[in-house]
């Protein structure tokens, strides 16, 4: 799935000063900084503790809108983009976590560890998940 969301991100019309951060189509993406370079770095991390929130909730992961003149487009970094797509495989084909433990030969905790977008996961603990739900790990470039 493409993880390149749009934000909007607009100055702050009160005192003039920091910049609100907003993604239109993740609920409760909202964030904000004082400079704009600072905006951006928090609405990446905002971002992903919003798309962790979806995997917590059981939820479907929102699908990112055309991008519109005026917005910033950001992604989440790729091995956050592949334990996505293993969340996503997983929904799809109705796959429980108790049921990829199994598959790989893991504990239930181990599968909340893959699954969990602020845990460390080696990237190759991801792609043997990915390949066990029959998926595969694949890198591509994009012109930003």
């Amino acid at each position: 799935m493409n993880y390149l969301y749009p934000c909007n991100i607009e100055g702050n019309e009160e005192d003039g000063e920091g910049f609100a951060v907003a993604f239109p189509d993740v609920y409760g993406a909202n964030t904000g900084g004082f400079t704009f370079k600072e905006s951006i770095i928090l609405a990446e991390d905002c971002l992903v503790v919003a798309l962790s929130c979806y995997i917590d909730l059981g939820k479907e992961l929102p699908t990112p809108s055309p991008f519109r003149e005026g917005q910033e487009l950001l992604t989440v970094q790729p091995l956050i983009a592949a334990q996505l797509d293993l969340y996503t495989a997983m929904r799809e084909q109705n796959i429980s976590r108790a049921e990829l433990a199994e598959r790989l030969g893991i504990s239930n905790d181990a599968v909340d560890k893959l699954l969990s977008l602020d845990y460390c996961t080696p990237i190759a603990e991801v792609t043997k998940a990915l390949r066990a739900v029959g998926c595969q790990l694949a890198a591509t470039e994009q012109v930003a």
